[in-house]
């Protein structure tokens, strides 16, 4: 596997734990968590690797995305 495949599979992973941790965090079905986390600042931030920010833990970004967008 080559470096973009890889950081796309781990993106991927990324993304699953933070949908989950938020439905779970809120008490909310998947596909509502699903919707607030890609339509969030957060979500176009880790796909374009903005900082590094996809290498925080994904509590971390999960707290971040309740601190910045409630």
């Amino acid at each position: 596997m080559d470096d973009k495949i890889l950081e796309q599979v781990y993106q991927e992973k990324l993304e699953e734990r933070i949908i989950a941790r938020i439905a779970e965090e809120k008490a909310i079905p998947l596909e509502k968590a699903m919707s607030i986390y890609y339509s969030s600042d957060l979500a176009d931030k880790i796909h374009q690797g903005v900082e590094g920010i996809q290498y925080l833990d994904y509590k971390v970004l999960v707290q971040l995305l309740e601190e910045t967008e409630g």
